[in-house]
């Protein structure tokens, strides 16, 4: 695990309640893809529930991120793509299942039109960075 600093509140910006404004460290970067809630034969989990997607978006995320060598304490930032705004209370409860509070990375949340997957409600792509 490399040494992360989060910065959740810079002088002169509004703290933030769901995430970290600023995180840094030094080590090996990795970028995890979007992934969508999909199994690992590629078939659709939780079509129309935010919850169920969400849960099994962040499985995704975690095995990606074994991939690589890293975990959820690796991640700088995460980047949220809704259908919906109102899918974001269940994003936050799945990211609250692998990620504290005070671990809190980076995140942008943005809501979409549609994903590549039309049955999906929910994308997220990470980015992490692993002790060298």
């Amino acid at each position: 695990m490399s040494e992360l600093t989060r910065i959740p509140a810079p002088d002169g910006v509004a703290a933030a309640a769901q995430y970290s404004h600023v995180v840094l460290g030094t080590g090996r970067f990795v970028a995890i893809a979007g992934q969508l809630a999909l199994d690992e034969r590629g078939r659709p989990v939780g079509e129309g529930d935010p919850a169920a997607q969400a849960g099994q978006v962040f499985e995704n995320l975690r095995r990606c991120l074994a991939a690589a060598g890293a975990t959820f304490d690796d991640v700088v930032k995460l980047t949220y793509f809704v259908t919906d705004m109102a899918h974001m209370p269940a994003v936050r409860a799945a990211r609250a299942e692998h990620i504290p509070d005070d671990r809190l990375p980076a995140a942008s949340a943005v809501q979409v039109a549609a994903l590549v997957r039309p049955e999906c409600l929910i994308e997220v792509e990470a980015f992490a960075v692993v002790a060298p």
